[in-house]
């Protein structure tokens, strides 16, 4: 296990391979190491590991895409940059809606949209043949606003030598031994996903934010987030995340001034 300051020395020697306006996949130094998860750290729960199955797409557009969906079907694209016009080995797929809606419902959307996945292109969903078998980030997840239906996905390659940018969702543990909370404030969540740049083989499932010694008027930046050194943040480090509020005005206590 290697500690801490070896980690982020290691984490420091990635470089740009592109970059646009959004967003730039990052490449580590071929003679270094896979970074891996340190003791005390959320990780992937393999028993959540499932294998997204696609077929190839030839053509995009509005009929295409309506057709696809008719079969049930939901089109997707697979690309190494984020806006994917740098040349960014670019794959048009279609998954399947079944799948996919079962991984968004079981998992929940934030959490679907920061774990990594196997994708496998065969030439048909029963077929034993793979043409590209790839892992993949989901980088974007478009839902029918009124029937929550999936309309399209857009997949990330991440190979181990990439840094990706990813919302980690939030898990706040500790609420019920804050001092705070149990003087009857209350928990003002600010954020409940934060922004990290994250080497592809380490991206955590979750983070955890531990309320139990914040009292009441105290508060939890992102900078206080407890994370693997590998991991950059992008947003400053001073920004909200939590805040113990005070204590919450009862409906008799309003009556009464």
């Amino acid at each position: 296990m290697l500690a801490p300051r070896q980690v982020l020395t290691r984490a420091l020697t990635f470089r740009h391979i592109r970059q646009s306006s959004t967003a730039a996949a990052l490449v580590q130094e071929t003679n270094e190491l896979p970074l891996t998860y340190l003791e005390g750290f959320p990780k992937p729960d393999a028993k959540h590991a499932e294998t997204i199955i696609a077929l190839p797409r030839a053509q995009s557009g509005k009929n295409i895409s309506a057709k696809e969906r008719k079969a049930g079907r939901v089109p997707s694209i697979v690309f190494e940059q984020e806006d994917g016009q740098h040349g960014g080995n670019k794959r048009l797929i279609s998954v399947q809606n079944n799948q996919i809606k079962k991984l968004v419902n079981h998992l929940g959307r934030s959490y679907f949209m920061s774990r990594l996945f196997d994708l496998e292109v065969r030439p048909d969903v029963e077929s034993e043949d793979i043409i590209e078998k790839v892992r993949v980030l989901p980088r974007l997840l478009h839902v029918h606003a009124s029937t929550d239906a999936v309309l399209n996905v857009t997949f990330m390659r991440a190979p181990s030598n990439a840094l990706l940018k990813v919302d980690v969702p939030l898990v706040f543990i500790g609420d019920d031994v804050s001092p705070g909370l149990k003087k009857g404030s209350y928990l003002n969540i600010i954020q409940r996903t934060v922004k990290f740049i994250c080497p592809a083989d380490i991206i955590p499932p979750f983070i955890e934010v531990d309320l139990s010694e914040l009292d009441v008027g105290q508060k939890l930046v992102m900078g206080d987030l407890k994370v693997h050194p590998a991991l950059k943040l992008v947003r400053p480090k001073d920004e909200p995340v939590c805040k113990i509020a005070g204590a919450r005005v009862s409906a008799e206590s309003k009556k009464s001034k």
